[in-house]
């Protein structure tokens, strides 16, 4: 695994939405889907909105790797759990970021509901 550069993780972290998909088996991507994405540090971290039962979710934690798309930049990704004591900070950044939004939306990608459905983004060569 290798990390973000700084420039894609500024890139990332001012981007307001990202395009992400995973692989199927047969190693062809499936169609991308447009979530929020938070920074944290030097990671980089997205959630289900609307729980584990989300498809691209479901479909990212099965194939455990994927790509995104998001302000210019086009990368291969894992899809990692996170530490558990990163959480909190997931939260005040997804606040810091979306709260402009208005609790109901922000309500859906922050608190211990989403702990279970927050993944990781670690850059692949």
């Amino acid at each position: 695994m290798s990390a973000w550069t700084a420039d894609a993780l500024t890139r990332i972290g001012t981007a307001d939405e990202l395009r992400v998909s995973s692989y199927r088996p047969d190693g062809t991507l499936r169609p991308f889907v447009i979530i929020w994405v938070v920074r944290v540090g030097d990671d980089v971290y997205i959630r289900s909105a609307y729980g584990p039962g989300n498809g691209w979710f479901r479909r990212a934690q099965t194939s455990g790797r994927g790509r995104i798309k998001v302000a210019g930049i086009e990368q291969d990704v894992a899809f990692v759990a996170p530490a558990p004591d990163v959480h909190a900070a997931i939260d005040a950044a997804y606040h810091a970021k979306y709260d402009r939004y208005g609790p109901g939306i922000v309500n859906t990608v922050v608190g211990p509901q989403v702990v279970a459905v927050t993944l990781r983004l670690v850059p692949q060569d």
